[in-house]
C-alpha cells in the first residue's frame, strides 16, 4: 500500500510508506516522506561562483603577501584556500546527496554531507595550525611590511568573502553543510577587515609586530568558528540524535498514540545533514491497529518533528517483544 507524504518542496516524487503485516505478529511501517533541505540545484550556482571568485582572490592575495612579505596576507590567503577546498567538498557532497539509492547504498549517498561537513571542519583546523606556526616564527624576526598595500589587498577580500557568504545565508539554519560554507565566508570577511585595520596601523606606526599578532587573532577566530561545527559533525558521524530534535518529546508523542502501551528501542539519527531517520517498537496489546494508525503516526512525526523517514514496528504481546529485544542490540 502506498502512503504518500508531501512535507517539503523537495520531497522525492516517489516518496512512499509501506505497512507490512508479518505472520509472527510484527507490523513494520516504513515512512519515506523525505523531509530535507539538502542542498538542491539552487546551491550549485552559489558554489560555482564562490569557488571561482575565491580562487582568483587567493592567487592575487598570496602573490601580494609574498611580494610584500606580509604574513597576515599570506595567512589570510591560506585560510581562504582552505575555504575554497571546503566549498568544493561541500558542493561535492551536495551533488552526491542527490544520487538515487542502490542495492549497495540503500539510503543513497546522503551521508556524504556529514562526511563533508566533518572534512570541512578538519580542513579549517589544519589551516589554523599553519597560520599560527608561521605567525609565531615571525615574532622572532618581524619583517618590514608595506601597510597600505596590505590594507588595499585585504579590502578586496572583504567584498569577495561577504558576497559569497550572502549567497549561502538563506540555507545556513537548515543544513550544517551549508552553514559551514556560510561560516567560512562570513569569518573570512571579518578577518579581511582585521587585516585592513592592521595594515593601516602598520602604515601609520611602522610597528611590524602587528602583522604576526593579527595572524594569531585570525587563527583564534578560525578555531572559535570551527570548534562548534566539529563537535556537531562528530556527533552526526556517531549517529547522535540531531540537535534540533527532542528525543523525550518524540517518545512521549509516540506513547500518546491511541492503544500504545509502551515505546521502546527508539532510535533517531541523522541520515544526512538535513534528514533524520527514526525506528521504534510500539507495544499495542489489542492487536495491530491497521494502516491508518501507521499513516497517522508517520504524519505526526513528519509534521511535528520534521522526521520524514520513520520505520515503526508494532508488537502485540510479550512474545513478540522478547523476540524483538533479542534481535536488537
Amino acid at each position: 500500500m502506498g502512503l504518500h507524504h508531501h512535507g517539503h518542496d523537495h520531497d522525492h516524487p516517489h516518496d512512499h510508506g509501506h505497512a507490512h503485516d508479518h505472520s509472527h505478529g510484527h507490523g513494520h511501517s516504513h515512512g519515506h516522506g523525505h523531509h530535507h533541505h539538502a542542498p538542491p540545484m539552487q546551491w550549485d550556482r552559489a558554489f560555482a561562483i564562490g569557488i571561482g571568485m575565491n580562487l582568483a582572490y587567493v592567487a592575487a592575495e598570496g602573490a601580494a603577501g609574498f611580494i610584500t612579505g606580509s604574513v597576515a596576507l599570506m595567512a589570510d590567503a591560506g585560510h581562504n584556500l582552505s575555504d575554497v577546498l571546503g566549498l568544493a567538498v561541500a558542493w561535492g557532497a551536495a551533488a552526491l546527496a542527490r544520487a538515487a539509492p542502490s542495492k549497495r547504498f540503500t539510503y543513497g549517498l546522503k551521508g556524504s554531507t556529514i562526511l563533508a561537513a566533518l572534512a570541512n571542519a578538519l580542513l579549517l583546523l589544519v589551516a589554523l595550525g599553519a597560520i599560527a606556526l608561521e605567525a609565531v616564527q615571525r615574532f622572532g624576526e618581524p619583517a618590514p611590511v608595506p601597510g597600505l598595500t596590505v590594507s588595499i589587498v585585504a579590502a578586496v577580500g572583504i567584498l569577495i568573502n561577504a558576497g559569497t557568504a550572502l549567497m549561502f545565508a538563506s540555507g545556513r539554519k537548515g543544513d550544517v553543510n551549508i552553514r559551514g560554507a556560510y561560516l567560512h565566508m562570513a569569518a573570512d570577511a571579518a578577518v579581511s577587515a582585521g587585516v585592513v585595520v592592521a595594515g593601516i596601523v602598520i602604515w601609520m606606526t611602522g610597528a611590524a609586530w602587528i602583522d604576526p599578532v593579527v595572524s594569531l587573532v585570525i587563527a583564534a577566530l578560525i578555531f572559535w568558528q570551527t570548534w562548534g561545527m566539529l563537535r556537531e559533525t562528530v556527533e552526526m558521524s556517531l549517529a547522535a540524535v540531531p540537535r534540533g530534535i527532542d528525543y523525550d518529546g518524540v517518545e512521549a508523542a509516540l506513547a500518546a498514540l491511541p492503544g500504545v502501551r509502551e515505546v521502546h528501542d527508539l532510535h533517531i539519527w541523522p541520515m544526512s545533514t538535513t534528514e533524520p531517520g527514526l525506528t521504534a517498537h510500539l507495544l499495542l496489546p489489542d492487536g495491530h491497529p491497521g494502516d491508518d494508525f501507521l499513516y497517522a503516526a508517520q504524519t505526526m512525526l513528519h509534521v511535528r518533528f520534521g522526521i520524514g523517514h520513520a520505520t515503526i514496528q508494532i508488537e502485540t504481546g510479550a512474545a513478540s517483544c522478547g523476540l524483538a529485544s533479542a534481535a536488537t542490540v
